[in-house]
């Protein structure tokens, strides 16, 4: 039952993701969106210091944190919210979830079969090339069907 709801959350998250993936997202200026937007409306650095409550050195600071990607999360909602603006933060997986999931399980049996194939080979035991992947493959499926913990 566990398993079912697993699947049906990773689906979920694959389609949600997927868009995501797919999408075209505009680079990151590299004065920082704060100052690119600050500075696209017109506004000093004083007058943004003033509406978020800091000196207009601090500003500079924070601009200088974001573009140098050590900012965080919150003091970067807190100067989306003063721009009127949303943050909009997500981590986008370079492919799909089930795809990391299955080469993640092949590599472990690949990881798990390696030493016996290698012992095998030494005693003249080896396996057919074809028998080898298929054991491969049903390993791999094993792994995936168990608890997806073991994985990691």
């Amino acid at each position: 039952m566990k398993k079912k709801y697993a699947n049906l959350r990773l689906h979920q998250m694959d389609s949600t993701l997927g868009k995501l993936r797919d999408a075209h997202l505009p680079i990151p200026p590299s004065i920082s969106w704060v100052k690119a937007i600050r500075e696209s409306l017109g506004m000093s650095a004083s007058r943004l210091a003033r509406k978020l409550g800091v000196t207009p050195h601090s500003i500079f600071k924070l601009e200088k944190a974001e573009a140098s990607e050590k900012i965080t999360l919150a003091t970067l909602r807190k100067l989306a919210n003063v721009l009127d603006c949303e943050l909009q933060y997500t981590l986008v997986p370079r492919k799909p979830l089930e795809e990391l999931l299955e080469d993640r399980a092949m590599s472990l049996a690949l990881e798990r079969l390696r030493p016996i194939s290698h012992s095998m080979g030494l005693e003249d035991q080896a396996v057919e090339k074809s028998a080898s992947k298929k054991q491969l493959q049903l390993l791999a499926k094993e792994i995936l069907d168990g608890p997806r913990r073991n994985l990691w």
